[in-house]
């Protein structure tokens, strides 16, 4: 391998997807001998891989780009907030290029001063994300995302087999499939294959221990999905957003179902698959959200067995139906409304966790917590502390779970 005298940083802001897109950049350019490094230690280069669900992480886009400026490294920005704001950041201090999301594979040749293809040697990550699908044909009225990624694209099924192989030649034991719209996997391919069956696909084909699923839409969940799921090798977890707990406040946001839907729906995958993680998303204080729309959420959440919330108080994004919607909350009435979701998300990971006391559960140990403790991530997404001091990252171990501290789990390993 030969060693190039570059530092490059690499800022990943949002969704798993952008995660996965700056895993392929930063294995590629390790693989090729480039220095991953932190914005501390003077890097030539640094990338800046941009969110733009919030109006955070906007904010938190600009800020990386100006302390990115302060080290004198070229600055390449891509993702979603560049793609819709392309003339601003190129007109910020020290940018050095912008890339168009579509285009990110690109900045390898950028950095490398050749055109060089991508590997999918992933560094640094336990549990590597494989994108197999991009793009958005949904139109939810409060969401910018697919303006700058554009309609639904999949990976061929050959794609995603070879590069599910690559990975697990690395010797990692899970891989996180993800898109930006996952559910509709391989409704553009010429077969029109289902994600359902991209997963058994897999099973047959690769010998990958553990496939994850990231985030699809509760009506995706389908007899052939549920089944899926029952395959040991599928981890436990399911993440289906919910967004609020109010018809009228659904429809606003143009979601295609309504909570009485949802809620069938969910009961029958608990009904099939009881011990299963069902994670949501909940956005706060939508435009004329009243407070008997915020309550409905409330309680239906309340009462709904959710493993964790992911809380979103609401931003217009520009140029969305949402952002022209009157009226808009006040910031403090969103604040609030976030808060009382997030406390109730803590109530939600704890009872999930407790339910987990003294089983067995099987973990990818992840990070080294002290100098006595691991942390993991098992299959249905609890996290679990285990005192031990020589598991190597990355490592399926089995723990039996003995106590508990906040939500996370502590255990002792048993193989």
């Amino acid at each position: 391998m030969r060693t190039i005298d570059t530092k490059v940083a690499i800022i990943t802001l949002g969704c798993r997807v952008n995660q996965s897109e700056s895993s392929v950049i930063e294995g590629t350019l390790k693989h090729h001998g480039v220095s991953v490094v932190s914005l501390e230690d003077d890097p030539t280069y640094c990338i800046i891989n941009t969110c733009t669900v919030t109006g955070k992480s906007d904010a938190q886009s600009r800020q990386f780009i100006r302390r990115a400026s302060k080290t004198g490294a070229r600055i390449i920005v891509t993702g979603c907030y560049a793609q819709l704001n392309q003339e601003e950041i190129l007109r910020m201090q020290g940018v050095f290029q912008f890339v168009p999301s579509e285009d990110k594979d690109k900045i390898i040749s950028i950095i490398l001063g050749e055109d060089t293809e991508p590997v999918y040697h992933f560094h640094g990550r336990v549990r590597p994300i494989l994108k197999v699908q991009d793009g958005c044909n949904f139109a939810c009225s409060y969401c910018a995302v697919p303006l700058a990624r554009g309609r639904s694209r999949s990976l061929p099924l050959a794609t995603v087999e070879e590069r599910t192989r690559m990975i697990a030649a690395q010797g990692y034991r899970e891989i996180v499939l993800s898109g930006i719209h996952l559910g509709s996997y391989g409704k553009d391919l010429e077969d029109r294959i289902s994600l359902a069956k991209l997963i058994k696909f897999l099973l047959v084909r690769t010998n990958i221990i553990r496939i994850r699923i990231s985030s699809l839409e509760i009506k995706e969940v389908d007899d052939e999905l549920l089944e899926v799921l029952g395959d040991a090798r599928v981890c436990r977890h399911l993440h289906l957003p919910l967004q609020s707990g109010s018809n009228e406040v659904l429809k606003r946001m143009n979601r295609n179902y309504s909570v009485r839907s949802y809620g069938a729906i969910l009961s029958r995958i608990l009904s099939k698959h009881s011990d299963i993680a069902v994670g949501t998303d909940v956005i706060a204080g939508f435009p004329s959200e009243r407070n008997e729309d915020f309550l409905e959420t409330y309680r239906f959440v309340s009462e709904v067995p959710f493993a964790y919330l992911h809380v979103f108080p609401f931003s217009p994004r520009t140029n969305t139906r949402a952002s022209l919607m009157l009226p808009q909350a006040h910031g403090r009435v969103i604040a609030d409304r976030a808060a009382n979701l997030k406390n109730l998300s803590k109530q939600k990971k704890e009872q999930y966790a407790v339910q987990h006391l003294n089983k067995i559960l099987d973990v990818i140990v992840e990070e080294k917590e002290g100098p006595c403790h691991m942390v993991g991530t098992a299959s249905n997404y609890l996290k679990i502390r285990v005192a031990a001091q020589d598991i190597s990252r990355g490592t399926l171990v089995f723990i039996n779970s003995t106590g508990i501290d906040d939500s996370t789990l502590n255990g002792f390993v048993i193989t």
